[in-house]
């Protein structure tokens, strides 16, 4: 067993992840009692997240620094601390928790982690985008079968997810991405894809889809939230999980009547999802994907571009927040091929 390992830490408040972090080396500790220690072999790049970290802008967290980063890893137990049940060594588990993802090891309270069916890029999928698709999209959307279902960031680690689950449950699902990503979107099943570069997804949905919309599920916000609201079906949801437009910290201000004047009279709703504010339904939901992946049903798709050891890190961020990527994006911290 090597003595060290590394991890990224934030060292500083800057504009962009890359230059807030370095990458540095720490010991190995012993797990203690109720703790154990895991090599990660897969870690999930949440890079809106991380570049707002970054900069101070998470509202609900107080950054002290120095302070580890990363909040998604998946890896193997090496050594179980006294009083730990229903772990041992050789179990794969999950960590998803700030702090726990951009590292080579870690040693933290069991309580802190979650068993998965192996230390896969697709098991760490699951267990946290897709448990947060599968939330916003059954929880906070409450969807039925055969409901017509808009999802923004249609081709990005949550947004595909949503697109699939969407489907199993026969939805129509109209798709919004951009930048090359509408046949990729297609292939995921979505009924009507706007490529949001090229057409005006207002006037796609006020001309296609008026006032059709049973759910919503928008991460991105701005004029795309909009078109959403305005075009919401009789009792119809927009799920805001995110509002990946206003990434800079300056919301644009928008010039519209006030926002109960779009709703009321459809008796409509807004609701928001935030995931970390779900965790007790977690556990549920990660049983359900898990059970639905075993029978073949559901499957994560991973971005084309690889990333290999922690370094990669600061390429992956800046390849998510580009908006290149398509489906969820992970570093593979092993020696192991992608699998």
């Amino acid at each position: 067993m090597t003595a060290t390992y590394r991890a990224i830490r934030l060292e500083r408040f800057a504009p962009s992840f890359r230059a807030a972090t370095e990458i540095v080396t720490l010991p190995v500790v012993a797990p203690g009692p109720g703790e154990i220690r895991v090599r990660n072999h897969w870690c999930g790049v949440n890079g809106i997240f991380d570049t707002q970290m970054s900069r101070n802008a998470v509202d609900y967290i107080q950054f002290a620094l120095p302070t580890l980063t990363g909040v998604e890893a998946v890896g193997v137990i090496e050594a179980v601390g006294d009083d730990v049940e229903g772990y041992a060594v050789g179990d794969a588990v999950a960590n998803l928790r700030f702090r726990g993802g951009y590292r080579e090891m870690n040693t933290a309270p069991a309580s802190e982690f979650v068993r998965v069916p192996d230390a896969s890029r697709d098991s760490l999928g699951l267990a946290s985008t897709g448990v947060a698709a599968l939330l916003a999209l059954e929880h906070a959307g409450e969807v039925r079968d055969g409901e017509t279902v808009a999802i923004s960031a249609a081709a990005g680690g949550l947004g595909h997810l949503a697109v699939r689950l969407a489907k199993l449950r026969g939805c129509r699902v109209i798709a919004v991405c951009g930048g090359g990503k509408a046949d990729f979107v297609r292939s995921l099943g979505a009924d009507r894809v706007i490529d949001y570069r090229n057409e005006s997804v207002a006037k796609v949905l006020a001309d296609e889809f008026p006032d059709a919309l049973d759910v919503a599920i928008d991460t991105v916000g701005g004029s795309i939230f909009d078109a959403f609201l305005d075009n919401l079906a009789p009792h119809g949801r927009v799920v805001v999980s995110g509002a990946a437009s206003d990434m800079d910290g300056n919301p644009q201000a928008a010039a519209r009547p006030r926002l109960p004047l779009s709703f009321y009279y459809k008796a409509a709703s807004i609701r928001a999802f935030q995931n970390g504010r779900s965790t007790h339904l977690w556990p549920a939901a990660r049983e359900k994907l898990f059970a639905m992946q075993a029978a073949g049903r559901v499957a994560v798709s991973f971005d084309a571009q690889d990333f290999h050891g922690l370094e990669s890190a600061y390429d992956a961020v800046e390849r998510l927040i580009s908006g290149q990527s398509m489906g969820k994006v992970v570093i593979n911290l092993s020696s192991e091929p992608a699998t």
